[in-house]
């Protein structure tokens, strides 16, 4: 491509130049002008036509240009990128426009938007960001990189021991077949031994059932997942028959925040706050022992108000409190789903730009490319848990034998 715009003396007697003087700024004023031609040449490439040249394949006509900055080993240099009439043009071939996160959402909604499934709220969108010369040559190329990413994140093998994971599920909506259905996006988020975060996996069904959850889960296993000594989520029971099945070695620890709306369920509405108070009472108390007595004594207090909800607090007890029998350190962010919640409400924010998703592999493009974004903050950033907090783990599973077989008590779900 560039062979044709840059002669072969120049190139020489620039060659001749760098030998001779090594001078920094030679080899940036150099590098610049060379990509601006490459940059131009692609241009004209994908236009049909160079500047002020009269083509049957011009498709397209330039409109100026914009300045785009670009730090190179030798510098900064400054990049001349082509504005179109219609369209945009951008060297992604050189430029990474967005993060994965935001290139995955651009590339939703275009994809939304040239295969004709798109909203009133897509096409205005596709509008605001000057994108509506994409077509699906396009946004293939932009898919397939993307996916590969993807692809290459949620199949990588884990490694290490991961102590305690959560399992959480979030539910876009997919065109297919010319209807809305509802899918289920199922993440698992874990602590490793050193105490950092990681996203384990991530997978999109039809539903949240409990084979999507083992098949979900057994792919977990098959690459690398181990030593797993506590699982929390909520009290779905295909999720909790799927922890059983494939990780039977560990314990299963009962969403704190989501037992407390079961509960408050069958409470009158006037008890509500009285009840939450109570309830909120066991989880202050200094050991498990302790946490045992007051759930006892607070079960029998609101039996007067409902019987079903002391009952549910009293069968509730040893997936409530599974979290105590760990360093207490750990307690507040091991006995809810909050810290995979957070996140999912990050996705879900996404997921709302978008709306309704035109397939499937829109959904695991943007979630996939989300969590890995996450991921790479997490594995770069502080501990989760501190080191300290993970060497007195340590002696909590070896003291305490934890890797022994742990049923999962019965409870109605959430």
């Amino acid at each position: 491509m560039a062979k044709d715009r840059i002669p072969q003396a120049i190139l020489e007697s620039l060659l001749e130049q760098i030998r001779a003087s090594g001078d920094i700024d030679l080899l940036r004023s150099t590098l610049e002008w060379t990509i601006n031609q490459l940059i131009d040449a692609d241009c004209t490439t994908e236009i049909g036509a160079a500047p002020y040249q009269r083509t049957e394949e011009r498709t397209n006509y330039r409109n100026g240009t914009r300045e785009r900055p670009l730090d190179t080993r030798v510098g900064t240099i400054d990049l001349q990128i082509p504005k179109l009439r219609t369209g945009t043009y951008y060297p992604d071939w050189l430029l990474e426009r967005w993060k994965p996160a935001e290139q995955a959402l651009i590339s939703t909604v275009v994809e939304a938007y040239v295969t004709g499934t798109s909203t009133r709220k897509i096409d205005r969108l596709v509008t605001q960001l000057g994108l509506e010369g994409m077509d699906k040559s396009t946004v293939s190329r932009l898919n397939k990189g993307l996916d590969a990413r993807v692809t290459s994140f949620r199949n990588r093998q884990l490694e290490g021991t991961y102590p305690y994971i959560w399992l959480d599920a979030t539910f876009p909506k997919v065109r297919e077949d010319g209807q809305v259905q509802s899918t289920a996006l199922v993440i698992a988020m874990g602590v490793r031994e050193d105490g950092h975060r990681e996203i384990l996996g991530v997978d999109l069904g039809a539903c949240e059932t409990e084979d999507f959850w083992i098949e979900f889960l057994r792919d977990l296993v098959s690459r690398g997942l181990n030593g797993v000594q506590l699982v929390i989520s909520d009290a779905h029971q295909g999720l909790k028959n799927a922890i059983s099945a494939v990780l039977s070695d560990a314990r299963w620890q009962r969403c704190r925040v989501h037992f407390m709306r079961n509960i408050l369920s069958h409470v009158p509405k006037s008890a509500q706050d009285r009840v939450a108070d109570a309830v909120r009472t066991i989880f202050e108390q200094p050991s498990r022992k302790h946490a045992e007595e007051q759930l006892i004594r607070v079960a029998r207090d609101i039996e007067k108000i409902s019987s079903k909800a002391a009952i549910l607090l009293e069968e509730a007890m040893h997936d409530l409190l599974a979290h105590m029998d760990y360093p207490r350190s750990h307690w507040r962010r091991l006995r809810s789903t909050n810290p995979l919640e957070r996140l999912n409400r990050e996705i879900k924010r996404r997921f709302n730009v978008v709306g309704i998703f035109p397939n499937r592999d829109a959904v695991i493009r943007l979630g996939g490319s989300l969590l890995l974004q996450q991921h790479e903050e997490w594995i770069a950033g502080q501990r989760y848990f501190s080191e300290i907090s993970m060497k007195e783990l340590a002696r909590y599973i070896k003291k305490s034998e934890l890797g022994t077989s742990k049923p999962l008590e019965g409870e109605q779900s959430a």
